[in-house]
């Protein structure tokens, strides 16, 4: 017999209770509509780009010198790849980085003004700040 006290570990959610799928929401708040997130806005530049070349998935592969099932879990965005992944993709498709970043952050402006056009309310606002970066951030 032991006596060693159970492993358990602590959830803590990434998203509050009534807004986590199963769970009820309170009758007068509208579907918060979810962020875009990044790994998907940027898998969906490098597919959009590569079937505009008209290249297979085993060519941009072997040109960046990624295996292939990688790139396509990166376009699906199932992984979150790493710059020089996400630098050698889109070089392999006569691209810059900065070029995928800028494309990438383009689909996120459109997909949020979008959305925050159709979901705020009377009583919510929204506070729009530039700066010299035009929006665009990253955090590793």
């Amino acid at each position: 017999m032991s006596n060693q006290v159970p492993n358990h570990a602590r959830v803590i959610p990434l998203r509050p209770s009534a807004e986590r799928p199963g769970t009820a929401r309170p009758a007068d708040r509208p579907p918060t509509p979810r962020e875009p997130l990044w790994r998907d806005l940027v898998g969906d530049v490098l597919r959009r780009e590569r079937q505009a070349q008209e290249r297979t998935l085993k060519d941009v592969a072997d040109t960046a010198r990624i295996s292939m099932p990688y790139l396509s879990e990166v376009e699906r965005g199932r992984k979150e790849a790493s710059s020089e992944v996400l630098a050698a993709a889109a070089r392999a498709l006569g691209l810059s980085l900065g070029d995928l970043l800028a494309r990438a952050q383009g689909e996120l402006i459109r997909l949020t003004s979008r959305t925050s056009h159709t979901s705020h309310t009377s009583h919510t606002s929204r506070t729009v700040t530039t700066s010299s970066h035009n929006g665009l951030c990253l955090a590793a």
